[in-house]
């Protein structure tokens, strides 16, 4: 497989099997993502694996947390902006609407969808969780180059047979997971990652989003 076909076979999977990822294949897949690109080669990211018991902890302590407190937010960054404006917000309608369908859950049925959301602290049943992290003192520069090597990891992922989702509502329960993993108060916790073997049986699992036409974010100057 090469690059072009990973990019454009690769999904955020939504659906995974109950099959076994080591730690050995784990470690092959930081071992190819650490090449990707960061300005001054800092390298400034931090991955954070939970595998078997730990994993399962980490949900159960989550599960709890939401009990507790179900509209807690514990997020320090917004995963998007406020008033979200056109384009934007009707591809993110667009693609949601997509999803639910596939999953068969109707806009009025709030509780279903709330229950779905909810998989999210669950990997979605992935047996593997990764969570990104920075130092603080770092700034946006940084921050991009933590999502190259995010999306490094993804491709790698693909290439090997595996699939992945990169979960942006962990960042609600940052606090929480941040607690769990030990992070010291100078780190701050970006999202998880679920890992896994994707279910090619499960609905949600077919969702394409679309892309839009390179005329609409492409400026190509000549002279």
């Amino acid at each position: 497989m090469n690059v072009s076909e990973a990019l454009r076979t690769r999904i955020s999977a939504r659906a995974f099997l109950d099959k076994p990822v080591s730690e050995e294949d784990v470690r092959a897949l930081l071992e190819i993502a650490k090449y990707s690109p960061s300005g001054g080669n800092l390298q400034p990211w931090r991955v954070h694996v939970l595998l078997g018991p730990a994993r399962d902890r980490l949900v159960d302590t989550v599960k709890k947390a939401i009990a507790e407190n179900p509209f807690a937010n514990e997020s320090e960054i917004a995963v998007y902006p406020e008033n979200l404006w056109e384009p934007y917000r009707a591809r993110r309608f667009e693609i949601g609407e997509a999803m639910y369908a596939k999953l068969g859950i109707p806009r009025e049925d709030k509780p279903a969808r709330l229950m779905w959301l909810a998989r999210n602290f669950e990997f979605f049943g992935a047996p593997v969780g990764l969570f990104f992290s920075l130092d603080r003192r770092f700034d946006k520069g940084q921050w991009a180059h933590l999502g190259m090597f995010m999306q490094s990891l993804a491709l790698a992922a693909v290439e090997k047979g595996l699939a992945t989702c990169m979960q942006e509502a962990w960042a609600t329960r940052a606090r929480t997971v941040s607690q769990f993993l030990g992070l010291p108060e100078s780190e701050q916790l970006y999202c998880g990652m679920a890992l896994g073997y994707a279910d090619p049986a499960a609905p949600v699992n077919s969702v394409r989003s679309a892309r839009a036409p390179l005329e609409e974010f492409v400026n190509i100057i000549k002279n």
